[in-house]
């Protein structure tokens, strides 16, 4: 080529799809990116605590594994998941009063995966899709990618209100209603038994579909635990419920598990073989192995976290400004806190992580009309130690 001749013109390449570029990225992600310092006191994240994770119980269930069933462990597996698995799953479900089989369930890579499953089985691009206010961040990420219209469905201190859900889908027509009734994220709350029971005749009344989502209900503190709502009356053909062994076993495993309808478990089937095939066998077959032990190590975790939720709740009302409110949910992780109207938590967040402590601002929890004065706090990582002194430094940072 000549200095006189130019290179041959190119076009550009094909845009990203609608759905990519109108869905950010989440918020916690980004503000755990920039509290990564080993010195910020961090409650903004949604960890389970790492200094409790049974390592040696694990990783005694993957020699087991590696030297019982190698090949078995280290092969291709079946798309709904290791019967061994399945089984033990079930087995747990059922003795926690809801008649499950192992065909009733589909294991997938985390319950995060379980939810982009259902949305590709259920969403046409424009469906409408109820939600709670506030509502777990991801699963506004899951519906927005699908394209579907998200619409908050007003409540309270229980949760969303039966009357209030029974106009929305009069007037929304939607296709589901997604909900995490126990120890919600982030706002901790549960709802009651009765408005449960609620619930679930509406959707029965409607043609609706419920996802109850449960990654924390094996974490109560106090109280005394509620039914899922697929075991109430008139829901046994429109819940579709969502598990996961992150918060009880470990994140790292990525592990979950849905529990459906026949016809909805098979579409979401087809969806992850053409997502992922299948979730990792070894990890399966490990985890299967672990659930002998699971509770003995969950009943440890309860006591330790419900400390550090105690220690939490001891130090809020020196930390927070006068006329604050706060709940204290019966378990879980986290903690929800509403500062006076004059508060912007998005705007104080950047002055609080100054003072080496940070939380996660309310606002993008939101499907609708966000409330900046809001924040969520996770309890569960911390020590009691840790937790006083970061509430003196969120303290410091919201006094300025």
């Amino acid at each position: 080529m000549t200095a006189t001749e130019s290179a041959p013109p190119t076009a550009p390449v094909p845009p990203l799809a609608a759905r990519a570029r109108s869905v950010g990225g989440s918020p916690v992600r980004d503000i755990l990116a920039v509290t990564a310092r080993p010195e910020v006191i961090n409650f903004a994240g949604g960890l389970p605590a790492p200094e409790l994770f049974d390592r040696d119980g694990i990783a005694a269930a993957f020699r087991e594994v590696l030297a019982d069933v190698p090949s078995r462990a280290l092969q291709y597996s079946t798309t709904e998941g290791e019967p061994t698995l399945r089984a033990g799953i079930a087995a747990r479900v059922t003795g926690q009063g809801l008649p499950t089989s192992p065909d009733d369930l589909l294991v997938t890579t985390g319950s995060q995966q379980a939810l982009s499953l259902l949305a590709t089985a259920l969403i046409e691009p424009g469906d409408t899709v109820l939600v709670e206010s506030p509502c777990y961040l991801a699963a506004l990420q899951v519906f927005g990618l699908a394209g579907a219209r998200v619409v908050p469905v007003p409540g309270d201190v229980d949760g969303i209100e039966p009357a209030a859900l029974e106009d929305a889908v009069r007037r929304e027509r939607p296709k589901l209603l997604y909900l995490v009734p126990t120890f919600q994220n982030p706002t901790g709350r549960t709802m009651p038994a009765p408005r449960r029971e609620e619930v679930a005749a509406v959707a029965a009344r409607q043609g609706l579909w419920i996802i109850e989502d449960d990654p924390y209900g094996e974490l109560r503190y106090d109280g005394t635990r509620a039914p899922w709502i697929a075991s109430c009356p008139g829901a046994e053909d429109r819940v579709v419920l969502l598990g996961s062994f992150s918060k009880v076993m470990a994140p790292g495993l990525r592990l979950g598990w849905l529990r459906a309808p026949a016809d909805l478990r098979r579409a979401c089937a087809v969806a992850k073989q053409a997502a992922d095939l299948h979730t990792p066998t070894l990890n399966q077959l490990a985890a299967a192995r672990y659930m002998d032990v699971l509770d003995t190590h969950v009943a440890r975790v309860r006591t330790v976290y419900g400390e550090r939720r105690d220690a939490m709740l001891a130090g809020l009302a020196e930390a927070l400004p006068e006329g604050s409110v706060w709940n204290r949910p019966e378990g879980g992780m986290f903690l929800w806190a509403r500062l006076p109207d004059s508060y912007d938590t998005t705007a104080l967040l950047p002055r609080v992580v100054a003072q080496d402590v940070a939380y996660v601002p309310g606002a993008p929890f939101y499907a609708a009309d966000p409330d900046p004065a809001t924040l969520r706090l996770c309890f569960v990582t911390q020590t009691p130690k840790e937790i006083e002194e970061g509430l003196r430094r969120l303290g410091r940072g919201l006094r300025g």
